[in-house]
């Protein structure tokens, strides 16, 4: 009881020291998330990797909704996404050269680089078994183990020169649907009583296609499979510095600690239900409102019960409708676009059509009613961002749920590296350290017999 008790009253205590009023804010020109008061990211640092576009500002200084751009190295990730399309290929690898480089490959660079990467998939041996005995509910954890555990199989952990940088770069993109794949497998074997299956990644294969035939097995995944797991590796694969996880892997690698310590720091980002788990909440919502909404057609009906959740009188009454609106694409998000235009013909293929439909009103419906319960002042619009969309394409993939968020990761980590070389190896880098305002009170230290 009394450690029960003390946990109590800390938590109260806590509860009233870290209260602060927003006037606060505003007095001491804080800026809140690092947002400007017009809800823009504060700028922090300068990047040549990725450029996240969604917002125009006119003369005086306000902000105009556009359709939204990703630009990766200042290629139009449209441009890549429908290049490797025509071309009949896979684009994920070629993104990752063109990331961690800064430039497109040619035909016998890409085959090399590629060969790295099939190379560098299978796990040590020691790190296999410590994925089977590392049992756990959630990935995101395992993977985050799994990595800090690769510092002790690097002969070179510590050093940051470039070339050592790409190689362990190389490596965590090779190992991480390895790892992400094997660990599913023990949860699948451990939680659910089902059979264990360990299979190795073939080097004849994609990253897409290796990920899909670790998780499911041959003949168990479609063309179709292969070539939308590939787009949205793709399109996660990098979104600026300024997202939260890559912000985190700067940061940490500013102090110059090493790549996996870094790495892993993102993975504890990335697992939070705001940032890589939003996927997640999406799923969740629609499961609700297939069942809340009898008629899937009926816009009147649907307009009902957005209105609804937007009071917060239904659903889990946050007031919030999940995967509408971004924190930079008013008009559009160009990840939701391209990926839509797949899911269609996913839908489909896998006699999802009346889903998708559903879906698609929801994504209608949901901007209309966020935009007339806000009203005209919110000073932007909003669209379905990327997460609106992925969840429904992973689960007619035939993907379960426990590897949503730990995918974004598979794909993100080509980020986070590109980042953390850049972070340590432009002139004149410094560790990153912002300032916080201190608003407490200044005391007198009070002798523990007089308390």
């Amino acid at each position: 009881m009394q450690n029960e008790y003390m946990i109590y009253k800390l938590s109260e205590t806590v509860k009233t020291t870290s209260r602060f009023e927003k006037e606060l804010f505003t007095k001491f020109n804080v800026k809140r998330g690092l947002r400007n008061e017009d809800h823009t990211g504060v700028l922090v640092g300068l990047s040549r990797i990725g450029d996240v576009v969604g917002y125009e500002k006119d003369e005086a200084g306000k902000l105009k909704a556009i359709p939204g751009k990703l630009f990766y190295r200042g290629i139009d990730v449209e441009d890549l996404a429908h290049g490797v399309q025509k071309e009949g290929r896979p684009g994920f690898e070629e993104v990752c050269f063109l990331l961690l480089s800064g430039y497109q490959p040619d035909p016998e660079e890409l085959g090399i680089f590629c060969n790295i990467l099939n190379q560098a998939m299978p796990l040590e041996p020691k790190a296999k078994m410590s994925i089977l005995e590392l049992e756990g509910q959630n990935i995101m954890n395992i993977l985050a183990r799994s990595v800090l555990e690769m510092y002790t199989y690097d002969p070179d952990p510590d050093t940051i020169t470039r070339e050592n940088l790409i190689r362990q770069s190389i490596d965590l993109i090779a190992k991480f649907p390895t790892i992400i794949a094997y660990a599913y497998n023990i949860l699948r074997h451990s939680q659910f009583g089902r059979s264990l299956h360990i299979r190795h990644p073939n080097e004849n294969m994609s990253i897409a296609e290796n990920f899909l035939f670790m998780m499911k097995g041959k003949n168990n995944y479609t063309d179709l499979d292969v070539k939308i797991l590939d787009l949205m590796l793709i399109l996660h694969a990098e979104h600026g510095g300024g997202n939260n996880s890559t912000f985190t892997v700067r940061v940490t690698s500013s102090a110059e600690t090493d790549t996996y310590s870094a790495i892993a720091a993102g993975i504890g980002s990335l697992k939070g239900p705001l940032h890589g788990g939003a996927n997640l909440q999406v799923s969740a919502m629609m499961e609700h409102l297939k069942e809340a909404i009898s008629d899937w057609t009926s816009e009147k009906e649907i307009d009902a019960y957005l209105k609804k959740m937007l009071n917060k009188e239904a659903y889990n009454k946050t007031g919030l409708i999940y995967g509408i609106g971004h924190a930079v694409y008013t008009v559009s998000d160009p990840r939701a676009v391209l990926l839509k235009e797949m899911a269609r013909d996913l839908a489909k293929e896998k006699g999802l059509e009346n889903v998708y439909n559903f879906m698609e009103l929801i994504e209608e419906r949901s901007v209309n009613a966020f935009m007339n319960f806000k009203g005209t002042n919110i000073g932007k619009q909003v669209c379905a961002n990327v997460d609106f969309y992925s969840g429904f394409v992973y689960e007619a993939i035939g993907l379960p749920k426990e590897v949503y968020t730990p995918l974004f990761a598979m794909s993100r980590i080509v980020g986070w590296a590109a980042h953390r070389i850049e972070e340590l190896n432009f002139p004149g880098k410094r560790i990153i350290r912002p300032a916080y305002k201190n608003v407490g009170e200044h005391k007198p230290f009070i002798p523990l017999h007089e308390r």
